[in-house]
């Protein structure tokens, strides 16, 4: 036991939970409280959001058509890759003047939440937790490694390719295909058929959220533990090692982090596409 006064560092496991908590509106008192919203994962996620449109913004703002610059042919590079996707996937043109813009908004968007993974683990929350209030020093900087918000953002897929459903094949064509679809038109298939459609829209909905925020979460866990290796130094003779570990490890596991977040924000945004396509698609 230390003595009394004696100041100590945080365990392992407080440092981990201490990282894993959010700054919330209020406090939470059960396992689903929909009064409580994690204001971090809010701040973050609409600043990115910001930020991405102020990007594609000021790319089509500075385009020009003679040398372009670093910037512009990066941007052109991933408009024309999401706008070659988006012809091979929905095929209404009409439709792809709304789509490929969302798409590619998507993906910058995700990538750019994905890749605040990339900052220290202790940056933003050590300088929060100098400013913030008695109790209100919680800070998590990677949205995406929260589940409400990838939810969020697969419920929003969810409401486009309803809205398009509706759209292109009208309302009551729609209806009919929920109790029509997948197994044919006959009355007695009708209750079996709408079950299927339901659980279709729900299993696309979750799997298209929980894909990635189990990603970004487990990358978010690494990053911890890499950082928790570096704290150990002091802790033992040996402990050199480890903080040289930490500082090998944690490298190698940005650099390839850098291919994880690229891929998640690919894999959402053509998922995006797929279940927007596949509103399209009559049965």
């Amino acid at each position: 036991m230390a003595a009394e006064g004696t100041a100590h560092g945080p365990t392992a496991g407080e440092y981990i939970v201490h990282h894993l908590h959010h700054l919330q509106s209020g406090h939470q008192q059960s396992v689903v409280d929909f009064s409580v919203i994690n204001l971090d994962s809010l701040f973050w996620s609409v600043s990115l959001g910001v930020l991405a449109c102020w990007l594609l913004w000021l790319a089509a703002r500075k385009a020009t058509s003679g040398r372009p610059g670093r910037f512009q042919a990066a941007v052109e590079v991933l408009v024309e890759m999401v706008d070659a996707q988006a012809k091979g996937i929905v095929h209404n043109a009409q439709s792809r003047k709304l789509v490929a813009p969302l798409a590619l908004t998507v993906f910058v968007w995700i990538f750019l939440m994905n890749a605040m993974d990339l900052l220290p683990v202790d940056l933003i929350p050590a300088i929060w937790h100098g400013v913030a209030p008695a109790g209100k020093d919680y800070m998590r900087v990677v949205p995406t490694a929260d589940l409400s918000i990838t939810m969020g953002l697969s419920i929003g897929v969810l409401i486009t390719c309803l809205v398009y459903n509706v759209k292109i094949k009208g309302a009551g064509g729609w209806v009919h295909e929920l109790f029509t679809a997948p197994f044919g038109s006959h009355p007695a298939l009708y209750p079996i058929n709408f079950l299927m459609q339901i659980i279709e829209f729900v299993a696309k909905t979750v799997s298209h959220g929980m894909r990635l925020f189990g990603n970004m979460y487990a990358g978010e866990l690494i990053f911890m533990l890499i950082a928790l290796m570096g704290g150990a130094w002091a802790l033992s003779a040996t402990g050199i090692f480890l903080f040289l570990g930490h500082i090998i490890a944690g490298s190698v596991w940005a650099i390839f982090h850098i291919l994880i977040i690229t891929l998640q924000a690919f894999v959402f945004m053509m998922l995006t596409l797929v279940y927007v396509g596949q509103a399209h698609d009559a049965h």
